[in-house]
């Protein structure tokens, strides 16, 4: 979205060309199933405003509907961090495109509650879920880090144990903190999602 704001005329065209003759949609993502695998799913607020974080019951709210549909749908959910303005989770689906569904359903309702609540009807909360395959095994453990990170990556938290709305906690309890620090050491994350969950300057 961002991107596109800096894009001139003509580029905007070239872009919407490129992405017609592929059969892809004009301004959402392109969606696909590449079966049993695991996913990192991500979307974020409208502007990356902090809608979600309103309230610390908001918060608690959406994040267990959240789960309730990653759970429902998925064979495993790896990792997951909700934050005021955005989400990740990884997980392992057989039907990618069923669960984005549900998540736009999701989506779809807290909008309508959350713009009642807010006194601010019509206004735009979400941008599409997107989702990326795992590509390799070092691909999946430097998409667990980036998830427990997010929180301490945007400045909310000092530790990945500090923020409440992640897995971080029961991954550590479940690896041991010498098996995280060193899958951290030998999957950093980089450059890794660079650009995706910020908001513009």
């Amino acid at each position: 979205m961002y991107r596109w704001r800096r894009l001139s005329e003509k580029e905007r065209l070239s872009v919407l060309e490129w992405r017609v003759l592929r059969g892809h949609p004009t301004h959402s993502p392109h969606h696909v199933d590449s079966g049993k695998r695991h996913y990192h799913l991500t979307a974020a607020c409208f502007e990356h405003q902090a809608i979600i974080g309103t309230t610390v019951e908001r918060m608690n709210h959406f994040a267990q509907a959240w789960l309730d549909i990653l759970q429902g749908h998925s064979l495993e959910v790896n990792a997951w961090a909700l934050l005021p303005n955005h989400y990740h989770a990884l997980v392992m689906t057989e039907d990618v495109i069923v669960l984005l569904k549900e998540l736009g359903r999701l989506h779809g309702r807290t909008s309508f509650t959350w713009n009642g609540e807010d006194e601010t009807r019509g206004r735009q909360v979400w941008c599409k879920a997107a989702e990326t395959v795992m590509k390799s095994q070092g691909h999946y453990h430097a998409t667990v880090n980036y998830i427990h990170h997010n929180p301490v990556k945007h400045g909310y938290v000092k530790k990945w144990t500090d923020w409440p709305w992640s897995s971080a906690t029961s991954f550590l309890e479940e690896h041991g903190r010498e098996d995280a620090e060193k899958l951290w050491r030998q999957y950093p994350i980089g450059e890794y999602g660079q650009g995706w969950d910020d908001p513009e300057h």
